[in-house]
């Protein structure tokens, strides 16, 4: 008996590491293109530039106001399995956004919702012809507005967007895209509490992952104070430290909204995160 109770813990334990290690690869939480390390390097030098010009005239580095928001709902058809989101998720994920970045200087508001019914449109994948089309016909406003899609990506694929500082050199593309099932109440779990959205609008303000530049203690994601991490965490692995010696302070940021951690883990935006949300707005995109 008491090996074959051994035996069926053993088993237990290893059909919950498999399916940890399978959510882990499945969820692939952002597919946002980053720029290489020259070009992260120029846009940081940038934005250091521009931050200590406008310190200098004693400018604070804030949103001036709401970010109007549209929201593109494209769906295979009626009924939210076909990703036709109800309008009451759609404020919720407002609500949600408006929460994480109550801190930070930034406020969401909805501008406009429209629904397209788009086979090839709603299983679009990064780069494609379809996100290309797709954007092209419902895009609105300009730099300072955001453009969030919902649609079903597949492959476990929750969303991307694109950075500030690409809005000049391909405009239509600008925006966030997520999986319809992550807004808050979907059935993405553990991604279903709406902070897809905000991962991927903080990518849009400009800011890296956290876990950018592994252990490398000059570069990392250019913000001083969120600690540096090797690789992104899944689940909510607390007390994880994958940069350790005193180079690397501080335990991994496993709560910051650009880690790669569940919806429920997360709930910080640093003050240094705020500050290079509001020079990259006040650089790329305000009144753009």
């Amino acid at each position: 008996m008491t090996r074959v109770r051994i035996a069926t813990i053993a088993g237990t334990w290893l059909l919950l590491w498999t399916a940890a290690v399978a959510q882990e690869q499945l969820s692939i939480r952002c597919a946002t293109i980053e720029p290489d390390e020259n070009e992260r390097g120029r846009i940081d030098q940038a934005m250091r530039n521009f931050h200590d010009l406008r310190q200098a005239a004693g400018m604070l580095a804030t949103a001036s106001g709401p970010i109007n928001t549209y929201v593109h709902v494209i769906r295979n058809g009626s009924g939210i399995s076909n990703g036709d989101v109800p309008d009451s998720q759609i404020q919720s994920q407002i609500s949600v956004l408006n929460a994480a970045y109550a801190g930070s200087g930034f406020s969401f508001v909805l501008a406009g919702t429209d629904r397209t019914t788009n086979a090839a449109w709603f299983t679009m994948s990064p780069g494609s012809a379809e996100e290309t089309a797709a954007k092209t016909a419902l895009r609105q406003g300009s730099a300072d507005d955001l453009n969030l899609y919902t649609a079903n990506p597949g492959g476990g694929l929750l969303g991307w967007a694109t950075f500030p500082s690409d809005y000049s050199r391909n405009p239509r593309m600008d925006g966030v895209v997520i999986l319809y099932s992550s807004l808050p109440g979907g059935s993405a779990i553990p991604y279903d509490l709406g902070d897809t959205a905000t991962h991927e609008a903080g990518h849009w303000l400009g800011l890296f992952h956290t876990f950018q530049g592994s252990c490398n203690e000059r570069r990392g994601d250019f913000v001083a104070d969120t600690p540096s991490e090797k690789s992104p965490a899944f689940g909510c692995p607390a007390g994880r430290d994958t940069c350790t010696g005193k180079k690397f302070p501080g335990l991994d940021p496993i709560n910051n909204f650009m880690d790669y951690t569940d919806d429920a883990c997360m709930f910080q935006f640093t003050f240094g995160q705020a500050d290079r949300m509001g020079d990259a707005w006040a650089l790329y995109r305000a009144g753009n």
